[in-house]
């Protein structure tokens, strides 16, 4: 004979944030610790890649410390190769061999691979500590600023070992634009042109109207004050009202993996060669591609999106060094992936998307459909 003791575990919990939008946001930040954003914390770690350390992870190391906060920098090699389940034990047994402990907090400067690792890490250590995140570059603005998802990336898979942990603040740095390389700024055009695809038409016509406004025809930084905040704050607005009604991305935050089915793939294919960004641009297309074929998108909206990719001056053919049968086959370790089908996301013409009977925002996709719309992409 057996007994049930049934666990009640009911929660309410708030987890909301602010994100600060401006240009040298440093002060900002102190001044909110001083006035107690982050509670019952001793230490604070800041963890930055290689790139970003010596441009704003160890200048705001200085002005902690020059404020009395005690703290001390962790920094792992930039770049996607080193989002990995290593680099997090490595920063762990860092934080733990200086003594780090639940009172901690972990402020997260950089870009996206940067907030994905930190956030991962501090939703683990000590079973959660609280964390903030300060963004350098436009893809960490126009991704990782709302919706608390972090994770790493596997030889299998990209981003499918990880967890959800809101920060308790975001700091976007417009300054720090203006550091990045053309082609690194870029890489974040492309996550704001899938925004104003999933969400916002009007979005998408400002976007083809004052692209020059941000980057030049010959890919050079621009950045006009005006439309990079717009920028900043639009991408902000869609993504918060798609995670406001799905947090845990049990349905309708699905759009937000628009152009990562096949992006994510290119992105581990090419051995992180390609940028994010510009791997979910070639990933658009092929979404678009399919989106044609199957009438949820007119050829002109697709060539629209296409126009609009360029102009930003990302690509838009899938590299040469990948098969249509690699690829393909890299798509089955997409997290969408059920019941050993491949799941695409699709836009509804342009700023809306594709809601299907069943409720569903993704839906299996066969094989050979896919096949076909890659034999029609070009190859660069």
């Amino acid at each position: 004979m057996s007994r049930t003791f049934q666990v009640v575990l009911k929660k309410v919990v708030d987890d909301s944030y602010a994100i600060e939008i401006g240009e040298l946001l440093f002060d900002s930040l102190i001044a909110d610790l001083q006035q107690g954003l982050v509670p019952n914390v001793s230490k604070y770690a800041i963890i930055t890649d290689s790139t970003v350390e010596p441009l704003y992870g160890r200048p705001l190391l200085e002005r902690l410390r020059q404020n009395g906060f005690a703290a001390e920098l962790f920094s792992f090699p930039a770049g996607e190769a080193s989002k990995t389940r290593e680099t997090k034990a490595l920063l762990e047994d860092q934080l733990l061999n200086r003594a780090y402990g639940r009172d901690s907090c972990i402020i997260a400067i950089g870009g996206g691979a940067v907030t994905d690792l930190a956030g991962f890490l501090a939703g683990t250590f000590g079973r959660g500590v609280p964390s903030l995140n300060y963004a350098t570059t436009l893809l960490a603005a126009a991704d990782a600023s709302v919706g608390g998802k972090t994770g790493v990336n596997t030889p299998v898979a990209t981003n499918l070992i990880g967890l959800f942990h809101q920060p308790r603040k975001v700091y976007i740095d417009l300054a720090a634009w203006r550091t990045l390389p053309a082609r690194e700024f870029r890489s974040g055009l492309a996550e704001t042109i899938r925004h104003a695809c999933l969400g916002d038409a009007d979005f998408f016509s400002y976007l083809e109207e004052n692209m020059g406004k941000v980057i030049s025809d010959r890919g050079q930084l621009v950045l006009d004050a005006g439309v990079c905040e717009h920028i900043a704050l639009a991408n902000c607005r869609i993504k918060y009202e798609v995670v406001e009604q799905d947090e845990r991305e049990s349905n309708l935050r699905q759009i937000l993996n628009l152009g990562h089915t096949a992006g994510r793939a290119l992105e581990a294919l090419s051995g992180y060669t390609l940028l994010h960004g510009e791997a979910v641009a070639i990933g658009l297309v092929v979404q678009a591609k399919l989106g044609v074929k199957r009438g949820y998108m007119s050829e002109d909206q697709a060539e629209r999106l296409i126009a609009l990719l360029k102009k930003a001056g990302l690509p838009t053919e899938i590299p040469a060094s990948i098969s249509n049968r690699q690829l393909v086959d890299k798509m089955y370790t997409d997290k969408k992936v059920r019941s050993g089908r491949i799941r695409f996301v699709f836009q509804d013409g342009i700023g809306a998307m594709k809601c299907f009977a069943d409720g569903s925002y993704s839906i299996p996709v066969e094989e050979a459909d896919i096949l076909a719309a890659l034999e029609e992409m070009p190859r660069m």
